[in-house]
């Protein structure tokens, strides 16, 4: 167990509480560690943190827009990948419809997010029906399709040489945030029976991020039947009852939906906003000082953000303070509603994330200056 050097002190004027009755005329930053698990300090300056005049360098936020790409296959391995490290890749798919090939991912767990589209997902373990806003976990190794009659757009999260797993939920116990119950897996129904049958199918393998194609001569989702505890789970945002208090501003952790190896995927669904008169209602201006900080916008209205709509994703790295956007703050205290309406995916890496070149061609450069004035 690592022991902090931990000494807590307080100097000049401070608030008590963080995320709370800030000092009169004050912007509050959080500089912590382990994303917002570890020690922390809270400073108290007369100017917003993202108060910038330029920025220059590779640090810069950045913004991309993934309703820029049009293309689409029927493939999820021809998806274009936007960013990687040595733990997860990710991508954006927009699916043509019906997949005529079998994937299987080997070189790590597989998550969907369906950002837009219905349809049907069969695996080794069965069928899944699916909807916009479902994340799909796919265990490594798992065979898998999906059918549908129109195009689907998918997020999809590679946790590479990893597993995916659920958050450890402590003083609120296992059935919060969402119950293991609500998780939907697959099922060897009269729809997957139907799909079997003794014509060809080829199935292609991602490994080391190099294809191979397997060619069988039947279909090789014919399983009549498994057990145990290994399995692909499905779980819709709709089914996310996120913590809140009225009275403080949770920290991004609070809303972690997956963990995998030197990443974690939160969820922030609408929820009320806090009542608490000196309570922060936005976000608060924080240090990126562990983690690179992606986040994929889904649907609503983005309270924290401006000129963001959704299938936008964007970039925090590792190094610099960042925070809501001048427009917000004017309703640090006061909403203009009484809840969010958004629905995000972010994802947080330890690791820096390198960003492909067919992500910046879809980069808004004018990201970095929407926090000037």
């Amino acid at each position: 167990m690592r022991k902090w050097i931990s000494h807590p002190k307080v100097e000049g004027r401070a608030s008590r509480q963080a995320h709370c009755d800030l000092p009169d005329n004050t912007y509050e930053r959080e500089l912590g560690k382990e994303g917002f698990f570890g020690p922390a300090s809270h400073m108290y300056h007369t100017h917003p943190p993202t108060g910038w005049r330029d920025f220059e360098g590779p640090l810069r936020p950045r913004a991309f827009d993934t309703t820029k790409f049009s293309a689409h296959s029927a493939s999820p391995w021809e998806a274009s990948e936007l960013m990687h490290n040595a733990h997860t890749r990710i991508r954006s798919w927009r699916c043509a419809g019906t997949m005529d090939v079998l994937a299987r991912n080997s070189d790590g767990d597989e998550l969907l997010f369906i950002h837009d589209g219905r349809g049907d997902l069969y695996c080794d373990y069965g069928h899944l029906s699916f909807r916009d806003g479902d994340y799909i976990v796919l265990p490594r190794g798992t065979l898998w399709r999906i059918e549908s009659d129109a195009p689907v757009e998918a997020l999809l999260i590679e946790a590479t040489n990893s597993s995916y797993s659920l958050p450890d939920k402590g003083l609120v116990g296992p059935h919060a945030i969402f119950d293991p119950a609500v998780l939907d897996t697959p099922r060897i129904n009269d729809r997957f029976r139907a799909q079997q049958g003794e014509q060809e199918w080829k199935v292609v393998v991602k490994r080391r991020n190099r294809l191979s194609t397997i060619t069988y001569p039947f279909n090789p989702l014919d399983a009549v039947g498994w057990k145990g505890d290994l399995m692909p789970v499905k779980v819709n945002w709709r089914d996310i009852r996120p913590l809140m208090s009225h009275r403080y501003h949770l920290p991004p952790s609070a809303h972690t939906t997956f963990v995998a190896h030197r990443f974690v995927i939160c969820t922030f669904v609408p929820r009320p906003f806090e009542t608490d008169p000196g309570a922060l209602k936005v976000p608060f201006f924080h240090n990126n000082d562990d983690y690179d900080e992606l986040i994929f916008y889904h649907a609503g209205n983005f309270f924290s953000r401006d000129n963001i709509h959704p299938g936008m994703m964007s970039l925090h790295p590792c190094g610099f303070t960042h925070g809501p956007h001048p427009k917000a703050l004017n309703n640090a205290f006061q909403p203009k509603a009484e809840a969010t309406e958004e629905v995000a995916v972010m994802i947080d890496t330890r690791d820096a994330l390198d960003v492909t070149s067919a992500a910046e061609e879809i980069e808004w450069k004018g990201y970095v200056d929407s926090w000037k004035g």
